[in-house]
């Protein structure tokens, strides 16, 4: 067996070796119609996920990541301790997607859909009389300049 060889498959075993050691949550982000039909040309680059570990102490509780261009996600191994978690994404136009699950040793898997904000289901803010009027969605948070 030649060196380039040895040292091919000695770099993929120690990498398989040292991904397999670090237990995180990874997943997708996937967006679907209101019938649960993928949407295929769907944006799902940049969603944010949140990561709250429901049983930590609050200032270790909350981690935050942002999908590829394929939706995907995953957490640093380093931010993630073992609890119950509750995994949700949140993008403009669409209803939050969650779910919770059991964080020990073993990294897990967790894929989310995101559905569309139903019609007539979010208002224009602008001109809106009171603050109640400028919700567009309960889990959005509208901030706009003040007015002079």
């Amino acid at each position: 067996m030649d060196y380039a060889r040895t040292s091919a498959i000695a770099t993929v075993t120690l990498a398989l070796l040292l991904g397999g050691c670090a237990a995180s949550i990874s997943g997708t982000v996937k967006v679907v119609d209101r019938e649960n039909k993928p949407v295929p040309d769907a944006k799902v680059e940049g969603i944010v996920v949140n990561m709250i570990n429901t049983t930590a102490p609050i200032e270790q509780a909350s981690y935050s990541v942002k999908t590829d261009a394929k939706g995907r996600f995953a957490a640093d191994p380093k931010q993630i301790k073992p609890g119950t978690y509750k995994i949700e994404a949140n993008e403009v136009g669409y209803l939050p997607a969650s779910k919770t699950v059991e964080f020990k040793e073993a990294s897990r898997e967790v894929d989310l859909e995101l559905k569309p904000v139903p019609a007539g289901g979010s208002r224009s803010y602008r001109g809106a009389p009171s603050d109640r009027d400028k919700i567009i969605n309960p889990g959005e948070v509208n901030i706009q300049p003040p007015s002079m």
